[in-house]
């Protein structure tokens, strides 16, 4: 996957943070659970199984797609429109929901000693791994990209 530079014009962010993150993590996270259920379920009795990995990818599906709807519906639409004041508590809401999934990821980690595969893990288990990772690294980026770009454009400064 090529990764286009993000644009400068925060309407404009706001729809490519839709279309490069938000699409992908709904993509992205049901295959995830469901390869996680499977080497839950195959490999119930190995030592190294990240038991409840697929739970958890579960309600980081729910979690994520309240948070991208609030976003896509709320908050994205007002920064469109040229975001006025009265962002700081929407953006404020954002930036806690961002932190509890940093949380959700070390959780993620936790479980699966930092993705680290038992000798002789089968294709699942390494597509499932690998591809924690490529979410991992896509929602970092996306949490990044709110925080550190557009975030700050609609908050007063501290002084």
């Amino acid at each position: 996957m090529t990764q286009d530079l993000p644009p400068d014009d925060p309407a404009e962010l706001t729809r490519f943070i839709e279309t490069r993150y938000h699409a992908i993590h709904r993509a992205q996270l049901p295959d995830l659970t469901a390869m996680a259920l499977r080497v839950e379920r195959v490999h119930a009795d190995a030592a190294k199984t990240p038991h409840g990995l697929a739970d958890l990818l579960q309600e980081l599906i729910g979690a994520l797609e309240v948070h991208m709807k609030k976003e896509e519906l709320i908050l994205f639409p007002a920064i469109r429109r040229g975001g006025a004041s009265g962002l700081e508590n929407p953006i404020a809401v954002m930036r806690t929901d961002h932190e509890d999934h940093k949380a959700e990821v070390a959780k993620i980690l936790t479980l699966t000693d930092n993705l680290t595969l038992p000798d002789g893990a089968c294709r699942t288990w390494t597509a499932l791994y690998d591809g924690l990772e490529i979410f991992i690294r896509d929602l970092n980026a996306h949490l990044q990209l709110e925080n550190e770009v557009l975030f700050p454009q609609f908050e007063p400064e501290q002084v």
